[in-house]
């Protein structure tokens, strides 16, 4: 089975929003949002992608973990 985590990042009047996605077998499994101060987008990103995977790994049968980003820079 494979696990999709889709995450995005932005700052807003210096505070970051990183918001994650789970999806498994065409179905919406979990929605993170995070919020931080005084970190860059790459940093929020890079959290985001790792709170994914923590998550993701925690379910059953998972053999592989896909990661969709917006950002060269995480890549």
């Amino acid at each position: 089975m494979v696990a999709l985590v889709a995450s995005d990042a932005s700052i807003k009047n210096n505070v970051a929003t990183s918001i994650m996605h789970i999806h498994m077998a065409d179905k919406p499994l979990m929605k993170t949002i995070h919020h931080a101060i005084n970190v860059t987008s790459t940093e929020a990103e890079l959290f985001t992608i790792k709170c994914g995977i923590n998550q993701s790994i925690c379910f059953n049968n998972i053999s592989k973990i896909v990661i969709i980003t917006d950002s060269i820079y995480v890549a």
